[in-house]
């Protein structure tokens, strides 16, 4: 009976090794020891044969059904620690990735900035439609206005501005700056605009880069239009 046993295990192992069922032996001992491995189906499968009806045997499709099952089980298994072992090194590429945008400005929709030590300021308006004169007003927080740009004319679509030399009591202070644009022929309505604001910190969540923007909170870096040193 012992040598019918061995036989038909290493019958088993023949089978499993064609279909690609590795042993538990190529591999490293797993920490897990609840998975089953080539052996543990080898014993199970040959305890089954000793203990099967002998009126109603296992018919040699379930048998080969079985196997296929344990095969695809396994691959799924190691497909699957592999697709971990790649989501690991695919974060630590976004954390080194972010930490790349500490210090750079981003182009955000809003009309306040900081100097946060800089000379200069800079930003985009969103022109509706083309103008003979363009106006940009810069202003502290009480209202008072520090200085003005007159554009002139301009074509429909983004139109860029600086400002530099910015007053030292600003700077020194770091006081946020209120920024409004107007058409020269309707100054009663405001234009939409963008900042260059400072970026003062990185995170990855939910798999996906987060820029803390000062001023303006956390925004996706799949969101952000522009960038600048």
């Amino acid at each position: 009976m012992t040598e019918i046993n061995k036989a038909s295990q290493q019958s088993l192992q023949r089978i499993l090794d064609k279909i690609g069922v590795k042993s538990t032996g190529d591999k490293k001992e797993a920490v897990n020891k609840s998975t089953l491995g080539q052996e543990d189906f080898l014993k199970l499968m040959t305890t089954q044969l000793q203990n099967q009806d002998p009126f109603a045997p296992m018919e040699n499709g379930d048998f080969i059904a079985q196997m296929a099952q344990f095969s695809t089980v396994t691959g799924i298994t190691e497909m699957a620690n592999e697709m971990k072992a790649i989501n690991e090194k695919i974060d630590g590429f976004r954390i080194a990735t972010a930490s790349q945008y500490l210090g750079h400005s981003v182009l955000v929709p809003g009309n306040v900035v900081r100097p946060n030590g800089g000379d200069e300021i800079n930003g985009v308006i969103d022109l509706p439609n083309a103008t003979t004169k363009l106006q940009v007003f810069f202003q502290k927080e009480n209202g008072e206005i520090i200085n003005q740009l007159d554009l002139g004319s301009q074509n429909r679509g983004l139109v860029g501005f600086s400002l530099n030399s910015l007053p030292s009591e600003i700077k020194d202070k770091n006081e946020p700056i209120f920024i409004s644009a107007f058409l020269g022929d309707n100054p009663d309505q405001a234009l939409a605009t963008s900042v260059y604001s400072k970026i003062v910190g990185t995170s990855n969540e939910n798999n996906e880069i987060k820029l803390d923007v000062d001023g303006y909170g956390l925004i996706n870096a799949s969101e952000a239009v522009k960038f600048r040193n």
